[in-house]
């Protein structure tokens, strides 16, 4: 029987899923000469190369609308929801 092929492309998304190692992993995350985006050590798709700016800004944004996130949750579960749990009175003419 022939064995299946641990890493390749499929359908232009790449694939890996040899055993990862140390190396391999801190080295694919750093990769000055590569663009934003580079392959994943193990699985598949893509990942963040933080070699390039570009990245950093990914992650800062990312940052940012995670933090308003939580800061809006937060505020939302003041007291400021006395006024929705007033009724409303709707007229039908």
């Amino acid at each position: 029987m022939v064995d299946k092929p641990q890493s390749g492309e499929l359908f232009g998304v790449p694939y890996n899923f040899e055993r990862p190692s140390i190396g391999r992993m801190l080295s694919s995350y750093w990769r000055p000469d590569e663009g934003m985006l580079v392959e994943k050590p193990f699985g598949i798709g893509y990942t963040l190369n933080l070699a390039n700016w570009r990245s950093w800004i990914v992650l800062g944004v990312a940052g940012v609308l995670y933090y308003q996130q939580t800061a809006g949750d937060d505020a939302a579960d003041g007291d400021d929801d006395d006024a929705a749990d007033e009724p409303v009175e709707v007229i039908v003419d």
